[in-house]
């Protein structure tokens, strides 16, 4: 369990911000955080990113941020881990206020994916893959994603119509998020009669992605409760990697970091799969979802589309995903991804989530995927 916990959140819209920078993103959530948590100093800055060097030709994202922010002088730096940069920017933020050096942290997730369109978008997101052996032959994140999902439903006996539970529930929880990109309903009729994007991937299968912010003020725990009134505090953190490749791993359809991550976590928390109430996955594909649910323990080897099947990850189910919607229909901001989940985590734990409300809410865990999980960021949080 660690001192740690978290005392301001904010968020932007996912959405194609056009008319918006990089740096306005970033500051339009950092603004937020820090009247949610009522201060003003910090002594760091973590920013999560994987694009912005890419897209909006724009690194060294630590120093304009802590400029912009008017916060100029602060330590700050970029950390970088595919699409699971949110959530590893959140954990150096933890280790260092656990450290002692640094008494209030601030992180901040954005990614701009509009800045370009096209082919160009498609290389910048294959830059989460092994270049080598990978891209090199064409290979993209959907491409991969598309294999997983192919490679699962042969070995499992599994249709495509099978997965449409975890896209279904998405949007209507996403229905109820006033910052979702998609607020649309899906029937379950429609997923599997979608536009394919790469065979089996279909248009309403894969997370689209966005632009867009999310803030988080972390400090210690045993500060927090008198600085505001609902502090949530940070159990454990954990993260944990893979080979890159897919066909370096020993097994494609176990997502080994997921497993290690999770288990780590549970271990510092002092809890199992069972008290978790609500659980914030990494759905940029549905096989991602399954797969996570596997990895994490919530259902056995080949069994996590069953609990969308069955309603159990629905807001009144078993074990609660995507409960703003998710990276299918919330957006998936790539970079930012991990610091949405605990935000929106935040919210759900504060009992102040809305519509999107998971009822009695106590324990959330959420976990950050990069590429195909590579790289895996588990947090759990109590409320």
């Amino acid at each position: 369990m660690t001192n740690t916990a978290i005392i301001g959140i904010g968020q932007t819209d996912v959405r194609e911000h056009w008319e918006t920078s990089i740096r306005h993103l970033a500051w339009y959530a950092i603004e937020a955080a820090l009247d949610d948590a009522h201060i003003h100093d910090i002594d760091a800055i973590y920013v999560g990113n994987m694009l912005a060097g890419q897209l909006s030709n724009q690194n060294h994202l630590g120093a304009l941020v802590a400029d912009f922010a008017g916060l100029r002088g602060v330590e700050a730096m970029t950390v970088e881990a595919a699409d699971a940069s949110g959530g590893a920017a959140l954990r150096q933020a933890i280790l260092a206020v656990e450290s002692g050096l640094v008494e209030t942290a601030l992180v901040v997730g954005v990614e701009k994916v509009t800045d370009e369109t096209g082919s160009p978008v498609l290389a910048a997101l294959a830059t989460a893959l092994d270049s080598d052996y990978e891209v090199i032959n064409g290979q993209t994140l959907t491409g991969a994603g598309a294999l997983l999902m192919r490679r699962y439903m042969h070995v499992y006996g599994v249709q495509l119509a099978d997965f449409a539970g975890f896209s279904v529930n998405a949007h209507a929880n996403a229905a109820a998020n006033p910052r979702a990109m998609y607020r649309n309903r899906l029937k379950p009729e429609a997923f599997a009669a979608a536009p394919m994007v790469a065979d089996p991937v279909s248009l309403f299968d894969e997370a689209p992605a966005g632009d867009g912010a999310a803030a988080l003020i972390v400090t210690r725990a045993d500060r927090a409760g008198d600085m505001v009134a609902q502090p949530v505090q940070v159990l454990a953190s954990a993260l944990a990697t893979d080979a890159l490749a897919l066909h370096d791993r020993r097994d494609p359809l176990w997502l080994s970091a997921a497993e290690a991550s999770a288990r780590r976590a549970f271990a510092a928390a002092g809890l199992s799969p069972n008290d978790i109430d609500v659980f914030e996955l990494h759905d940029s594909f549905t096989v991602m979802a399954a797969l996570s649910l596997e990895a994490c323990g919530f259902a056995a080897r080949g069994e996590g589309w069953q609990l969308a099947r069955d309603g159990h990850i629905r807001r009144d189910g078993r074990i609660p995903i995507s409960t703003f919607g998710g990276l299918k229909a919330r957006g998936n901001p790539i970079g930012a991804t991990g610091v949405y989940q605990i935000a929106e985590l935040v919210q759900q734990l504060r009992g102040k989530a809305g519509d999107c409300q998971v009822a009695g809410a106590q324990v959330g865990m959420a976990q950050n995927l990069g590429g195909t999980g590579a790289t895996a960021v588990t947090h759990i949080l109590r409320g």
